[in-house]
């Protein structure tokens, strides 16, 4: 095995905005030209965990992968695939949930959060969800995972998981996952609500920028974006209580590849009627040629299917290995 393999992956669920590109997209990229073996897949297992429209999921899979490449993921050098068709994920999943204490999964807040005020009639999916994550990332002894915040919870019961089953059998075989936190839009939040994460389930489209929005469009949602009487501070500390503004400023920092210390530099002390303008010339010039290329993309499905077809080939034989190994750990037949 390399000695650092990096695992993520995203749900072919609505459309990819810019704070899937900030926070995940644009990091993965550049991971893939360092000393990382990468490997992503769309986690369409995942996706089925809430309700969702079966006649799109597999048209809703070819377009993350389109995304993906259209960031600038090459697929020659990272395997593209989606986590239903290697069918090790489910299978490894079931073999950790037998280890996995149901008081660690009812702790868990995505549960609670999307389960809201009716967990008792969520499905065993939803609640299971963090032991499906584990498996994905445990079954290609995945060393580092790219994470945002809200998944640094998840990814320590993958460490326990992985720890439980060492102990248990004696066995040194799962490594210690490591989060990577990278860039600085870890956490893009809604243009409406600078409390709020950008989501692409918000009920309003002026909350997010789409990928596939175009540059007008793009121009507008900015343009309207929530913020505050007053100009923007020189400080990040000045931005401390505006939400809003401190979105904005993170924003144009991703985009620019800058310190967001840079950014108030050149703009501190001006109104929003001049950084707006200058963000929204920025955001255009960075996402239309992605914009472009997910189209030309799309034109093509079976080049597409065959992009991931070839990528579930690469992942089968990384995980089947695994699979296999596991099962002898823990004392299957094996005819």
């Amino acid at each position: 095995m390399t000695a650092k393999r990096i695992l993520s992956g995203m749900q072919p669920t609505n459309q990819l905005h810019l704070g899937n590109y900030l926070g995940a997209l644009k990091n993965w990229v550049a991971l893939q030209d360092q000393d990382y073996e990468c490997l992503f897949c769309v986690v369409d297992l995942h996706a089925i965990t809430m309700p969702y429209d079966r006649d799109k999921l597999a048209q809703a899979t070819r377009e993350i992968a389109a995304a993906y490449i259209a960031a600038g993921i090459d697929p020659a050098k990272c395997p593209i695939f989606p986590q239903s068709a290697v069918p090790a994920h489910s299978e490894l999943m079931w073999l950790f949930a037998t280890m996995t204490q149901m008081g660690k999964l009812e702790r868990m807040t995505q549960f609670k959060d999307k389960a809201g005020k009716n967990k008792e009639r969520a499905g065993l999916g939803l609640f299971s969800y963090p032991v499906l994550m584990a498996a994905d990332i445990l079954l290609y002894k995945a060393t580092h995972v790219p994470v945002g915040e809200d998944q640094k919870q998840h990814l320590e019961l993958t460490r326990e998981i992985a720890a439980t089953f060492n102990a248990r059998y004696q066995a040194g075989f799962f490594p210690q996952t490591e989060p990577m936190i990278l860039g600085e839009a870890t956490r893009v939040m809604s243009l409406r609500d600078g409390t709020s994460k950008m989501s692409k389930s918000a009920e309003s489209d002026m909350s997010r920028i789409n990928l596939t929005d175009d540059a007008d469009t793009i121009v507008r949602k900015i343009r309207k974006a929530k913020t505050d009487p007053a100009p923007l501070g020189e400080t990040i500390e000045s931005l401390q209580g505006r939400p809003e503004a401190l979105n904005l400023v993170t924003i144009y920092a991703a985009l620019a590849g800058v310190s967001r210390a840079e950014v108030l530099a050149q703009f501190g002390g001006q109104p929003f009627s001049v950084f707006k303008p200058a963000l929204a010339d920025l955001a255009v010039e960075t996402l239309s040629p992605m914009t472009g290329r997910m189209t030309d993309l799309l034109s093509d499905p079976a080049e597409i299917d065959r992009i991931l077809a070839s990528g579930a080939d690469k992942a089968r034989a990384l995980a089947e290995p695994v699979l296999r190994d596991v099962r002898e750990i823990m004392g299957f037949w094996r005819g």
